[in-house]
């Protein structure tokens, strides 16, 4: 692709996401505003919008797939309005104002950089060539894509996955559960180990998390998930295999495996790098509107911008065709956590009033009663709410109901931080909503003549298969 093509896709794409960003620095949401609320004095009908706006997201894609698509953005107005409106007129505009462009310029920006960015170079990387697959070769690419998914993110790995998984069990008359473990594995669980890997991870990054407290702490669950899924799906592709016999023709042509894009690695190397040196460098900084601006993070969400150029550049317009590659599913993303950020205000205000506030009750439940975490609650809770609803604000919900501190949550609550963290990913897989790759990639096995099951028919494979495995991730790690 030419350098003009690539500024023409950019500028279209900054035209089309300017008023989200334009709302997002007078209407986001921020921890200076939750906690100059009086989280005790606030009624729970508060926390309406953000259920609301989570619901929706949970429940339009499957019941008005068509609505959703042409009016997801003013649904996503509508209830951010609910919070907006009200808060600029009990607390006042000019406060409200200021506390909201530091979550803008501080977390949700450089969060939508950092997505954009992987989106980008994922799209860019293709791997062509049919496979045939076998169980054992089948168990290598789940494998593959699980390692991967914690480097270039669990979109990215479904993205550069899922095709060549298809045309490598195009041939096979059962093929529908290899895509359902490659959800498990690739989409979610995969994702586990870095701050890149899933967006409720990056967010915990941006609280103040190490990149690499992830990858240290929940090395041992994410492995021990990993490997019980893909000894299961061994067992289980191999007695379909050999029930079959292979009796279809191969429809894909016999072509030689070989991987486009290579550049792109080389920039996700870039934004790895760039991560890396922006929580260690300390280059100063100055005040915008109250907010203290860190000129190593600037440099940092600089590089993404550049990156995205750069890839565009570099990527052949077939490439991207390979893979289906479009704007949309990053402008949506764009939309729909501009209104999460700004629903989670009051949500962030009660749970910082602990046992004071309206949800005591969830208060109590994640807590034992001499007032210790209970992790095993921590874990189960943000899984199963991650299932449903999106797992990125859910984690915040939970990293803040354990105290928001991630100094304290990395040292003395080690075990909380990773339950919740587990929690949030792993579950991520209960359902075709719990993360955003699962629906795409379900669209995609659709679309490619896959007979996939439908939203209870999956959740019946998760019931059997991922349920029991959490129970034991429970009694070995967080008990």
């Amino acid at each position: 692709m030419a350098a003009g093509g690539a500024w023409q896709q950019v500028s279209r794409l900054t035209v089309r996401l300017l008023p989200v960003a334009l709302l997002i620095l007078l209407a986001s949401p921020s921890q200076a505003l939750a906690a100059s609320l009086d989280g005790a004095s606030i009624r729970p009908q508060w926390a309406l919008p953000f259920a609301g706006m989570l619901l929706s997201i949970a429940i339009f894609p499957l019941a008005a797939p068509h609505f959703w698509e042409h009016h997801q953005g003013k649904i996503a107005a509508m209830w951010a309005a609910l919070i907006v409106l009200p808060l600029a007129v009990w607390y006042g505009p000019l406060p409200t104002i200021q506390a909201l462009v530091h979550t803008a310029l501080l977390e949700y920006i450089p969060f939508i950089l950092l997505l954009l960015a992987l989106f980008t170079v994922a799209g860019g990387i293709v791997v062509r060539g049919n496979l045939h697959g076998s169980p054992v070769l089948n168990t290598l690419l789940l494998a593959l894509g699980t390692l991967i998914a914690s480097i270039i993110g669990t979109t990215g790995a479904s993205m550069v996955m899922i095709r060549p998984v298809l045309r490598a069990n195009d041939d096979r008359r059962h093929n529908a559960h290899v895509v359902i473990f490659f959800i498990f594995l690739v989409s979610n669980i995969g994702g586990s180990l870095s701050p890149l890997g899933d967006p409720p991870l990056f967010l915990g990054f941006l609280r103040g998390v190490d990149f690499f407290w992830t990858t240290t702490h929940l090395f041992p669950q994410t492995t021990f998930v990993a490997w019980i899924l893909l000894a299961l799906f061994f067992c289980i592709d191999t007695y379909l295999y050999r029930k079959e016999g292979r009796v279809k023709p191969d429809p894909t042509p016999d072509n030689p495996l070989r991987i486009s894009g290579g550049l792109n690695f080389a920039l996700m190397g870039v934004i790895i790098a760039a991560i890396l040196l922006s929580a260690k460098l300390d280059l100063g900084g100055f005040e915008v509107l109250g907010t203290h601006l860190q000129l190593q993070n600037l440099l940092r969400d600089a590089v993404m911008i550049g990156v995205v150029f750069a890839s565009l550049a570099v990527t052949p317009k077939e490439d991207h065709d390979a893979n289906g590659f479009s704007w949309g599913p990053m402008i949506e993303v764009a939309k729909l956590f501009a209104a999460i950020f700004i629903t989670i205000i009051p949500v962030l205000a009660i749970l910082n009033a602990g046992n004071s506030g309206a949800f005591a009750s969830v208060v109590n439940m994640v807590t034992n009663v001499d007032g210790t975490p209970n992790n095993p609650a921590y874990f189960w809770l943000t899984g199963l709410l991650s299932s449903f609803l999106d797992n990125a604000p859910t984690y915040l919900v939970f990293f803040e109901l354990a105290g928001g501190d991630a100094k304290h949550l990395m040292t003395n609550g080690a075990m909380t931080l990773a339950a919740i963290s587990a929690g949030a990913v792993f579950m991520g897989a209960n359902s075709y909503i719990g993360n955003a790759p699962n629906f795409m990639v379900y669209a995609i096995a659709r679309a490619g003549g896959i007979a996939m099951p439908g939203f209870f028919g999956y959740m019946a494979w998760t019931s059997v298969l991922l349920l029991p495995v959490f129970a034991l991730v429970t009694l070995v790690f967080f008990s």
